[in-house]
């Protein structure tokens, strides 16, 4: 007899995490992983891999936003069928606000969700999202 749906191991959407760390303590990455594996696991969806990129953008890079090997890899693994989205601990990982401004707009372009753990604040950053023209889904652990 075969288990019923409930029964069976199945696996959640796939997500992938991305993290801007330029100036961030050595161990600032490790602890961000850990909150986005555990908001993944809360949420039954299957982290798939991190992007980290420590360096901090170039002239160039504000301008073009794909130039970065991290922002790269993400893009290119979002297009991979059955993905679901990216992951953030905050808005704040997309880079500072003019290359942020291009990276959700390079987001929206591939119709990426977009999961926050903390949803941005009520100030200048949340109309920012909004002025953007698409959807940032947030989930709440609660």
């Amino acid at each position: 007899m075969e288990l019923l749906t409930e029964h069976r191991p199945v696996n959640g959407p796939v997500v992938y995490g991305f993290l801007h760390l330029a100036k961030a303590p050595a161990g600032r990455a490790g602890a961000l992983t850990s909150a986005l594996t555990e908001y993944c696991r809360w949420h039954e969806l299957v982290l798939g891999a991190v992007f980290i990129e420590h360096t901090a953008p170039d002239e160039t890079e504000l301008h073009e936003p794909g130039r970065s090997a991290a922002f790269t890899g993400l893009l290119d693994v979002l297009a991979l069928p059955d993905t679901y989205g990216v992951v953030l601990p905050a808005a704040s990982h997309l880079g500072p606000r003019t290359l942020a401004a291009a990276r959700r707009l390079r987001l929206a372009e591939t119709g990426t969700r977009v999961l926050l753990l903390r949803p941005p604040s009520r100030g200048r950053e949340s109309t920012d999202w909004g002025a953007a023209g698409h959807a940032i889904r947030r989930r709440s652990p609660t």
